[in-house]
C-alpha cells in the first residue's frame, strides 16, 4: 500500500534538493512522476522546483482549488510517485486529497515543506500532514546563532532587523529569513 510521506524542516535544510534527488532516482529507473509546486512559489520560479544548490525541474503549478485525486485519477500516464514541494501551502482538503491518492490509487506521495512560520505557528498544510502522514521525516539544519538544531525561522526587514508582524506568506530566501533554534527564537522574538 502506498503511503504519504512528509519531509519537514526549517529553511536551508535541503528539502528541494532531497525532492529532486528522489525524483531523479525514479526517472533513472524509467518511472513516471509528477512534481507539484504551489502558485505562491511557482509564479516566482517560472513553474520550476529550484534548489539552492542549483538543481531544478519543471513542476505543475497548483492553487487552493486544485483537486489532486481527480486530476491524478484521470491522468493518462502510469504514475509511480507524486512529489509536492512547499507543502506548507496545501489546504487541509488538499492534504486529505493526497491521502486519497495514496490509499485509492496506490501512488506514493512525497511532500516537502516548512513546519512553522516566522511567528512560530504551524502552516495549514504542515499541520494536516503532521496529523495524517504515514511517515514523518525531519530534515535538519543548524541555528544561525549557535551550533544547535534549527527548528524556527525569523523574518527580516530590508535592513536585516527581525520583524514580528506581517502577512503569513512572504516568499523569500536568506535575505528575508534566518534559521534559529527554539532558545534563540524565544530570546529574539519573545513570541514563545
Amino acid at each position: 500500500m502506498a503511503k504519504v510521506h512528509f519531509f519537514y524542516s526549517t529553511m536551508n535544510a535541503g528539502k528541494s534538493t532531497a525532492l529532486l534527488q528522489s525524483n531523479h532516482n525514479y526517472k533513472e529507473n524509467n518511472l513516471n512522476t509528477l512534481l507539484f509546486i504551489p502558485v505562491e512559489i511557482g509564479n516566482v520560479s517560472g513553474g520550476k522546483i529550484i534548489s539552492r544548490i542549483g538543481l531544478s525541474a519543471e513542476a505543475i503549478i497548483f492553487d487552493k482549488k486544485y483537486k489532486f485525486y481527480k486530476n491524478i485519477k484521470n491522468h493518462k500516464k502510469n504514475i509511480s510517485c507524486l512529489f509536492v514541494d512547499e507543502a506548507q501551502f496545501l489546504s487541509r482538503k488538499q492534504v486529505h486529497d493526497l491521502g486519497k491518492v495514496a490509499d485509492k490509487l496506490n501512488i506514493p506521495v512525497m511532500c516537502y515543506g516548512i513546519r512553522t512560520d516566522f511567528q512560530g505557528k504551524l502552516f495549514t498544510g504542515s499541520s494536516e500532514l503532521l496529523a495524517i502522514a504515514d511517515n514523518l521525516k525531519e530534515l535538519k539544519t543548524i541555528c544561525s546563532m549557535c551550533d544547535r538544531k534549527a527548528t524556527m525561522v525569523v523574518r527580516l526587514d530590508d535592513n536585516g532587523d527581525i520583524i514580528l508582524k506581517g502577512e503569513k506568506i512572504l516568499v523569500g530566501g536568506n535575505d528575508r529569513y534566518k534559521t534559529l533554534c527554539r532558545k534563540h527564537f524565544r530570546e529574539v522574538t519573545q513570541l514563545i
